[in-house]
């Protein structure tokens, strides 16, 4: 046994334990976590690059296109219907696929049906039809991505941290990859059927897109789920409890009672297993990890051109450098994580991407540098990276597998909340501050410290959550975890 917050004792395990994680790599699951992260990335193609160009090229303003952005307002929300995706079962199809691949298959029907729905369209006469479908994609892709990730977390045993992080990391890896290879396929598509004098050339893309969603379903089929039997029983025990204590009969009984134990259940097996104490201690957690990194990347953009950056500046260091460093050292983060125990790679990770806000006041104190421009967006995003994956594996591990996607779905969109309703006052701090942006990247410095302090405090109970992690060197089952 393992445990997930102690690194090998002894100098020559160093080698061993090296190999032992980087063996976790190559197991067989992590193929099919990098086909679920691909899947999830692949959507953002449609409703993002493909959409904006399309209004674009066909003559729409830019107030419209910026508008038609609010469909990705859905991801946001998605939590709440994720209770959902873990109590219903479709029928016939959850029998043959599983629970997770049944939702995870239709979603994916309803966004192929979509882009033939699109290919038949001319924005410039239908454009609430064309946004009402984008609207469609972006709720299937969000409903999906709740599928997705329990699907993803129950790929591995609950024991297992190493792989817990090794698997976090290729799901962000493939959803970039998804993401990016995606438009990569739409870009080049639509380009040659413009050069080849077709007309409605954005529309004959969706249908070639369509055909990567198909090649899409056709490898979901490879993925593994595990049975619901044991889900479906802790599930039923939570519904026997809640009736318990709801003593009512009838159908206005049964309906409440499953009504209970869809919304009430997973919150109460949360504050159950860990306490109320530590429970509000991990939310407050994961509500402040990164707040400050998101008050310094609501404002970058504007200081870096306030500091003298051209946009082609900001496109080769932030976006292009900045990519290539995100998804190379998504992999190697998720390997330290493994390395040095996950409780441990929070406060690494959570310590390190602050301290490089620091490269940031340098840099406006010293004035205009290229040079430490690129090492600070370098480290940003590579600290960025690290603190992504452990994030990720973090609360991947906390979820109970009697409701992972409401659980996971909950505590990610906690971490979303925190980012986006704090950070939207760091404008007003900058301000506040008179244009100061040296103290302004001080001040996001400190502000992981609340966020720290909160783990700090259950540190012990979360080893002993977490304690005895295994390492899964084989192809075969481990407890929970389909083979």
């Amino acid at each position: 046994m393992v445990s997930l917050d102690r690194a090998p004792s002894r100098p020559g395990d160093a080698v061993q334990g090296l190999a032992e994680s980087l063996a976790v790599y190559f197991e067989r699951r992590m193929a099919r976590i990098l086909l679920l992260g691909i899947i999830s990335g692949f959507p953002w193609v449609l409703i993002g690059s493909s959409l904006t160009l399309w209004l674009t090229e066909d003559g729409l303003s830019r107030s419209t296109i910026g508008w038609a952005g609010l469909i990705f307002g859905v991801y946001a929300f998605n939590f709440l219907w994720a209770p959902l995706i873990d109590r219903v079962r479709l029928p016939w199809l959850s029998r043959r696929l599983g629970q997770r691949r049944a939702w995870i298959l239709v979603l994916q029907v309803l966004i192929l049906v979509c882009l033939v729905l699109w290919s038949t369209l001319d924005p410039s006469e239908s454009l609430g039809a064309v946004i009402a479908i984008g609207l469609a994609i972006a709720v299937g892709s969000a409903t999906q991505d709740i599928a997705i990730d329990a699907l993803r977390i129950e790929q591995i045993g609950k024991t297992e941290g190493e792989a817990m992080a090794a698997g976090a990391a290729i799901a962000v890896v493939g959803w970039w990859s998804g993401f990016k290879l995606g438009g990569i396929v739409a870009l080049e598509t639509a380009e040659s059927f413009q050069t080849a004098g077709i007309e409605n050339y954005w529309q004959a893309t969706f249908l070639v897109l369509g055909v990567v969603v198909v090649l899409c379903n056709v490898g979901l089929l490879f993925v593994r789920e595990a049975a619901a039997a044991a889900r479906m029983a802790s599930q039923a025990e939570d519904e026997e409890r809640i009736a318990a204590r709801l003593r009512m009969s009838g159908p206005l009984g049964r309906a409440a009672v499953w009504l209970g134990g869809t919304v009430v259940g997973p919150l109460m097996r949360f504050f159950e297993k860990n306490g109320v104490a530590i429970a509000f201690a991990v939310l407050g957690f994961v509500f402040l990890f990164k707040i400050g990194e998101a008050f310094m990347g609501r404002m970058s953009l504007v200081f870096y051109t306030e500091i003298g950056f051209t946009k082609s500046d900001i496109a080769l260091y932030s976006k292009g450098l900045g990519w290539i460093v995100t998804v190379g050292f998504t992999v190697l983060g998720g390997l330290v994580a493994i390395r040095i125990g996950l409780i441990r790679a929070m406060f690494v990770s959570g310590i390190a991407m602050a301290l490089t806000n620091l490269m940031f006041a340098l840099l406006a104190w010293s004035g205009k540098s290229e040079v430490l421009f690129a090492a600070a967006v370098v480290m940003d995003d590579l600290t960025s990276a690290f603190a992504t994956v452990t994030f990720v594996a973090f609360i991947s591990m906390l979820v109970d597998r009697t409701y992972t996607a409401t659980q996971y779905a909950l505590l990610a969109s906690l971490g979303t909340a925190g980012r986006t309703l704090l950070a939207a006052s760091s404008g007003e701090l900058v301000d506040w501050l008179e244009g100061d942006w040296g103290t302004f990247f001080v001040i996001t410095t400190l502000m992981v410290i609340p966020s720290l302090i909160c783990l700090w405090a259950i540190r012990a109970k979360l080893r002993d959550l977490l304690a005895g992690a295994r390492v899964r060197l084989t192809g075969k089952a481990v407890e929970d975890a389909p083979g």
